[in-house]
């Protein structure tokens, strides 16, 4: 099946058994957006981004499983910190996915891009810059499994707009049980 980044993060959730994400969209986050829109998910628009982790940490307390939250890039990033931070501290599994730059923006101080994985890594589990669709397929299902193993935590996922919308050919039927 030919997918964008977005729409194989999208159908990755819903095979997880994700039910209702939480965020807010912003230009670098669109591509999921739109693939949302087509999704059975359920999305519960925050009004802060820090709200968005919050409710995603509410989530995975209600149900054990991880809580899902989107934001933009830049100021949707530095906003999600506390409520990522919390989540941390208190163990509760989240899978965070952020829109960011293209890729080649990165390290130019372009428009709203900020280093998200290095202001990540000292609040989650494990913090992912995705430079290439392909890495999409093995980062996705590494994320679940950290968030929940072990001692419970946060996994940031950082996904750049072209990646997000570049198109791979995937099939999630042949992917193993979460």
């Amino acid at each position: 099946m030919n997918l964008n980044g977005a729409e194989l993060m999208i159908r990755f959730l819903e095979f997880a058994g994700v039910e209702i994400v939480s965020g807010i969209p912003g230009g670098a986050s669109l591509p999921i957006y739109d693939a949302l829109y087509e999704s059975k998910i359920r999305h519960i628009l925050a009004r802060h981004e820090q709200g968005a982790g919050f409710i995603a940490g509410g989530m995975a307390r209600a149900n054990g499983k991880p809580g899902v939250c989107f934001a933009s890039s830049g100021p949707g990033v530095t906003n999600l910190i506390t409520a990522v931070a919390d989540a941390k501290m208190d163990s509760i599994p989240l899978i965070v996915i952020t829109g960011q730059v293209p890729v080649s923006m990165i390290g130019t101080d372009a428009f709203q891009e900020i280093d998200t994985f290095s202001l990540s890594v000292p609040i989650t589990k494990r913090s992912y810059l995705v430079k290439k669709i392909e890495d999409l397929i093995q980062i996705l299902p590494q994320a679940w499994k950290t968030a929940i193993e072990g001692r419970p935590g946060p996994v940031w996922i950082d996904v750049p707009k072209d990646v997000a919308s570049a198109k791979i050919d995937w099939d999630i039927s042949r992917e193993k049980e979460i």
